[in-house]
């Protein structure tokens, strides 16, 4: 809670120490409710690799009903030349094994969201490439949002002394922030996922450690992603173009989205200073 500016000088060093303390215990109790011990207990563990081997199956599946052939350009994406390549080669088989193409997509892109693994804009990138606009973007955000609710869950399950060993500050921080906006929640969800004042990383990880419901972050994630979802997709249909991914985000795009996440918390401003 914000404290009165205007105190008088003869008890403002008082009043400073023991505001000191009350933030100081406050920080350590929030820091003790956030806080989990390693290491994980056998369930945890087993309900993590139940995840991993559910994945591995599902592209296990897809590649056993694939023809034989060379499936070396199979690889996960860390460059554009990388993407190029990956391209090239699957749009062999996107007209004869759709169905193989997207559930091979939508696996690696969920895993990919599931355990915070890099590289998902090209993946993104790919959609663009193969499918189209429409189809791409539903595709995007559909696994992203997939991939989004399975982190949720899992760090739900396991990720509580991740989280807190990772990133303890912020996390108190994120907490604090969701305490202070429960009635417009929605709205503050929609925003951070808007924009780029927290990582999406973060907010997958962090959400069900800090309380936000299932059903917030969920509308939250699969509305919030649209936006930058299309300016990826639609860079992905003209593909030679891009001479790095640093092109994808000009002045004008990230503005944009800044403009759309300002507007998604407008709402919840204009609330508070109506008049009950």
């Amino acid at each position: 809670m914000a404290q009165d500016p205007f105190e008088t000088v003869s008890s403002s060093s008082s009043s400073s120490s023991m505001r000191t303390h009350e933030y100081n215990g406050n920080k350590q109790v929030n820091s003790s409710s956030l806080s989990s011990k390693f290491p994980l207990t056998c369930w945890e563990i087993a309900g993590a690799s139940g995840v991993v081997l559910t994945f591995a199956l599902g592209l296990l599946g897809v590649y056993l009903t694939l023809p034989d052939s060379d499936y070396s350009f199979l690889k996960l994406p860390r460059t554009l030349e990388d993407l190029h390549i990956l391209r090239d080669n699957l749009e062999r088989y996107t007209s004869d094994y759709t169905i193989q193409v997207l559930v091979g997509y939508c696996t690696v892109y969920i895993f990919m969201q599931t355990f915070m693994i890099p590289g998902t804009v090209f993946m993104s990138l790919l959609a663009g490439s193969l499918f189209g606009v429409l189809r791409g973007v539903t595709l995007v955000v559909f696994a992203a949002t997939a991939g989004a609710s399975s982190c949720y869950f899992l760090s739900k399950l396991i990720g509580r002394p991740l989280i807190s060993s990772l990133w303890p500050d912020k996390l108190v921080f994120f907490q604090d922030q969701v305490a202070k906006r429960r009635e417009g929640l929605l709205n503050y969800m929609l925003f951070l996922r808007l924009t780029p004042t927290l990582p999406n990383m973060f907010i997958n990880v962090a959400s069900p450690i800090v309380n936000v419901p299932y059903h917030t972050f969920l509308l939250a994630t699969c509305i919030g992603l649209i936006p930058a979802a299309y300016v990826t997709v639609k860079a992905g249909i003209t593909l030679g173009e891009l001479e790095s991914i640093g092109d994808l985000y000009d002045i004008t795009s990230i503005g944009t989205l800044f403009l759309i996440g300002l507007a998604s918390v407008t709402p919840t401003l204009i609330s508070k200073k109506m008049p009950s």
